[in-house]
């Protein structure tokens, strides 16, 4: 039928593993609290892509009176063949209370007691990753104490 939307498809884009730097938490109004955390680096690994993840990336982070939290993070990953791409998502990172508090101590928590998502989008000059330029990611997370790592899928 004309008008309705193609079936979503997501394809598995990589897998990623992001080291945490500095954490600075900035303030704010109650309830809008902002914080700063700097990526020391990385790597990701898929079918179509592999490498590292640069040191200097950052996830500006609001963190609401109900401990969720908002991310808005900037990255640069360098695949295995020295091509640069920009990765940049919005995300949210929320759960009960208690489970808030532990991932904020950096205690290991059962990721199905969270609910932990970003929406990726990519930048590239590099022309054999053209296809990057031009899609959406949906990535699932799992916060770790020494950060959090990331199945990324292309939505298609």
């Amino acid at each position: 039928m004309i008008g309705e939307p193609s079936q979503v498809i997501g394809r598995p884009l990589f897998r990623m593993q992001l080291s945490i730097g500095t954490i600075m938490t900035i303030g704010g109004p109650p309830g809008n609290q902002t914080r700063l955390a700097t990526i020391a680096g990385g790597t990701f690994e898929g079918d179509r892509l592999q490498g590292v993840v640069r040191a200097g990336g950052t996830d500006w982070q609001r963190v609401r009176a109900d401990g969720s939290v908002l991310l808005d993070a900037r990255i640069v990953l360098e695949t295995h063949t020295g091509a640069l791409i920009a990765m940049s998502y919005m995300g949210i990172r929320t759960g009960p209370p208690d489970v808030m508090v532990s991932l904020d101590r950096g205690e290991i928590v059962d990721p199905q007691r969270y609910y932990f998502r970003i929406m990726p989008t990519f930048s590239t000059a590099d022309t054999a990753l053209d296809w990057l330029n031009h899609i959406i990611g949906i990535g699932v997370g799992d916060r770790l104490p020494e950060g959090p790592t990331y199945a990324v899928h292309e939505i298609r």
